[in-house]
């Protein structure tokens, strides 16, 4: 008999997935990842991208969160996760890093609506494809960026689509025809790091879209590549190339336990990396550190996330954009230590341009620590030297909203609360309502249309 392929033995696992069996921590995990997406969707309304993106889509019947308009299914879910991306607040995964529900949450509203699925499904739905873009990104680590491209871009398009077709109750072969469609649609290169451009925005909504394509080619009949992952041209080798993918991390537990019920809500709309040095810099300026008679900022770090958020060292110290600040640890030590907090509102043109804050950015050095645990942990350290000699440091061995330090449900509704006011609306009482009716596995697709109203 001929060994099954890997996308042969996620179809087997997909289709046995029940609702009703889901743990009672992964129904949970589920229903705040879509609270906190709908909440971010709502924040970016009216950003120039999310205008932008929405120029370029077609009228149709689906719902786009906040928007108080509908388009097409592909439509939709661009919109949906670009939005939802477009700050950077989104959940994370340590271990990836991916961004889990940026893609899930957009591709399963408009299959839904496409599909007229019960929300028991869509739950369903969004935690298989969770669950499978996080073991993806163990099977993977650090790889895929090291490679150039964006592992939720790439990884969540196989994600998505895995998402759609449990939720879709799709057979086994349609499944793994679907995935291997999915391998030639997935994409998403980190040139944008270079120059603070948009594209890393639109990547969870292109991903999404191409799902939705991926499972309605496989269900009308169209085959792809059974090895579309472990192949000679396969996705581990393709994107992946300089080690040999984990794929006993795929399957290690798959139907006993739910990695992703370890995800992490970010406290600050930034890079997820640049978090634990926010913090460490806050700590450091609750004991009194202060901004005169500094001679350097020293930071411990991963060599993993170097080529991210510490290099080119000058850009990083004066970001060109209030994009490109968002993956700056320069610019969030100096924001932790000049201001006490990063909020939506503290990555803007503006902000950029504070005297006070590149003061401090143009201090800040790294220096690389070959024992970081990255990707296994985030962590953090900010060491300041002053001119008469003192030394003040601070060290984070955990990001906060993670599995050591989650953050609580009432936290992640304050969050959802202050995104959905930051977005212009009053409605987040109304909205956090629909959230929890469809997490709690209530109603059904037609529940998502409320989500639509401004």
């Amino acid at each position: 008999m001929t060994e099954s392929t890997v996308s042969e033995r996620l179809a087997g696992w997909g289709r046995e997935l029940d609702p009703a069996a889901l743990p009672d921590s992964t129904r949970a995990t589920m229903r705040n990842i879509l609270v906190d997406i709908v909440g971010l969707c709502v924040a970016a309304r009216g950003t120039d991208y999310v205008t932008a993106t929405l120029g370029a889509i077609e009228p149709g019947g689906h719902t786009v969160v906040g928007q108080g308009i509908r388009a097409s299914a592909a439509g939709a879910a661009l919109v949906n996760g670009t939005a939802a991306h477009g700050e950077d607040f989104d959940d994370t995964f340590e271990g990836g890093p991916v961004h889990s529900g940026v893609v899930i949450v957009p591709a399963l509203l408009a299959a839904a609506e496409t599909y007229r699925l019960p929300s028991d499904r869509v739950v369903l739905g969004m935690a298989a494809g969770t669950e499978l873009l996080c073991r993806l990104a163990l099977t993977l680590p650090k790889a895929v960026h090291k490679a150039g491209f964006h592992p939720t871009a790439v990884l969540g398009t196989f994600a998505a689509t895995f998402g759609i077709c449990v939720a879709c109750k799709a057979e086994e072969e349609v499944t793994a025809n679907a995935l291997g469609i999915a391998g030639s649609m997935a994409s998403g290169i980190i040139e944008y790091l270079g120059d603070g451009s948009w594209t890393k925005r639109m990547h969870p909504g292109w991903s999404a879209q191409s799902a939705l394509r991926a499972y309605a080619m496989a269900k009308a009949g169209f085959i792809g590549p059974r090895k579309v992952f472990e192949g000679t041209h396969g996705a581990f080798r393709t994107f992946a190339p300089s080690i040999e993918a984990k794929t006993e991390e795929l399957f290690a537990g798959l139907g006993e336990k739910f990695v992703s019920d370890l995800i992490t809500f970010k406290p600050y709309p930034c890079g997820t990396m640049v978090q634990p040095y926010i913090d460490c810099a806050i700590s450091l300026r609750e004991q009194g550190a202060p901004l005169e008679s500094i001679t350097s900022i020293a930071c411990k770090t991963a060599e993993g996330i170097v080529h991210r958020l510490w290099e080119p060292l000058d850009l990083k110290q004066r970001p060109p954009t209030a994009y490109a600040a968002k993956f700056s640890v320069p610019f969030g030590v100096a924001l932790g230590l000049v201001r006490g907090h990063a909020d939506l509102g503290d990555f803007t043109g503006e902000a950029i341009s504070d005297l006070a804050l590149l003061a401090v950015a143009g201090k800040v050095g790294f220096e690389v620590d070959p024992a970081n645990p990255y990707p296994k942990a985030f962590t953090g350290h900010v060491r300041i030297t002053y001119s008469d000699g003192r030394v003040l440091e601070a060290e984070r061995d955990h990001m906060r909203g993670g599995a050591v330090e989650p953050l609580s449900p009432e936290e992640i509704d304050a969050k959802f609360a202050a995104n959905v006011a930051f977005g212009g609306s009053s409605e987040a009482a109304r909205l956090l309502e629909v959230c929890n009716r469809i997490g709690s596995m209530q109603g059904d697709y037609q529940l998502i249309a409320e989500l639509g109203t401004p």
